[in-house]
C-alpha cells in the first residue's frame, strides 16, 4: 500500500508533491487528478503513479491529501465517504474549510489536520501553517506529518481560529511580492536597467532582505532604519511610500483576503 495520495494536481498539490518526491519514494504517493490525459501524462515525467478514481486513492494510502478547490470539496467527499476509515489522516488544504465541516461530511469521528501551505513549497521553501487534535493521532502519525511538512519547507502549528489569518500571511501573499518585484523592476526599467537584469536584481534583494529578517532575527522596522541613512535616498523613498499608502495597501489587501476566506464557501 502506499503512503501517501493527492487528490487534485493543481498548482499547489503540485508544489508540495516536488518537495514530498525528495523524501518518499515514488512507489509510497498516488495521485488522482480531474483530466485523466493531463494525469497519465504526468505519471508519465513524474513516474508516480496516477489513479483514475478518487475512492480507489483513497483505498489504498493513509494520508490523503485533499488539493482540490474549497468549491469542490463536497463532490470529492461524495467519492471518498464510504472508503475513509478511522485509520485514515485527512490533509485538507482548502481555506474556509473547517476540520468540523469536514467531519460531519464524513459522518463518523474521521481524523482531519487542516493545512496552509504555499506554492514556493515547489522549490523547498514552502511556509505551511497546521492545525489538528494532537490527542487523535499517534506519535508515529504526528512524526510522518512533520516529515511530509518539512518535505517541501517550513510550518508553524496554529489554532484552527487563526487559519484564515495564515492564508493572508502566507497562503495568498507571495502573488503581492511578485507583483513587488515586477513593479520595481518595470520601475527601473524605465530608468534603462535591462528587463532580465532587473528581474535578477529586485528578486535577489527581496531574498536578502528575507533572510535578513529570518537570520538575524531582528524587528523589520530595525533593518529598514538600518538601511535608511539620515537625508539619504533610502528615507527618501520610504517617505514616498508612506505618502501613498503602502503599508495601507498591504492592510487592506490582507482585510479582502481574510473576509474571503472566511466567507469562500
Amino acid at each position: 500500500m502506499a503512503k501517501i495520495g493527492f487528490i487534485g494536481m493543481g498548482n499547489m498539490g503540485f508544489s508540495m508533491l516536488k518537495g514530498v518526491l525528495k523524501v518518499f519514494e515514488k512507489d509510497d504517493i498516488l495521485f488522482t487528478r480531474k483530466n485523466s490525459a493531463l494525469g497519465k501524462e504526468l505519471a508519465e515525467e513524474i513516474g508516480v503513479r496516477f489513479v483514475e478514481s478518487n475512492a480507489e486513492l483513497a483505498n489504498n494510502v493513509k494520508y490523503l491529501i485533499l488539493a482540490v478547490k474549497p468549491q469542490m470539496y463536497d463532490q470529492v467527499i461524495k467519492n471518498i465517504e464510504n472508503v475513509i476509515t478511522k485509520e485514515h489522516v485527512i490533509i485538507s488544504l482548502a481555506p474556509g474549510i473547517s476540520i468540523e465541516y469536514l467531519t460531519d461530511m464524513l459522518g463518523f469521528d474521521s481524523r482531519v489536520v487542516r493545512a496552509m501551505p504555499n506554492t514556493p513549497a515547489l522549490l523547498g521553501e514552502g511556509m505551511t501553517g497546521v492545525s489538528y487534535d494532537p490527542a487523535l493521532f499517534s506519535l508515529t502519525e504526528k512524526d510522518m506529518l512533520e516529515k511530509i511538512f518539512k518535505s517541501f519547507g517550513k510550518f508553524a502549528l496554529v489554532d484552527e481560529k487563526l487559519m484564515s489569518a495564515v492564508v493572508c500571511a502566507s497562503g495568498s501573499s507571495p502573488a503581492y511580492v511578485y507583483m513587488f518585484i515586477e513593479a520595481l523592476a518595470d520601475s527601473v526599467v524605465k530608468y534603462g536597467i535591462p528587463r532580465k537584469d532587473a528581474y535578477e536584481m529586485v528578486a535577489q534583494t527581496v531574498l536578502g532582505a528575507a533572510k535578513m529578517v529570518l537570520e538575524t532575527k531582528k524587528h523589520p522596522g530595525e533593518l529598514k532604519d538600518a538601511v535608511c541613512s539620515p537625508g539619504g535616498t533610502t528615507i527618501t523613498g520610504v517617505s514616498a511610500l508612506e505618502e501613498w499608502g503602502f503599508r495601507n495597501s498591504i492592510m487592506k489587501a490582507t482585510d479582502a483576503c481574510y473576509n474571503k476566506a472566511e466567507n469562500i464557501k
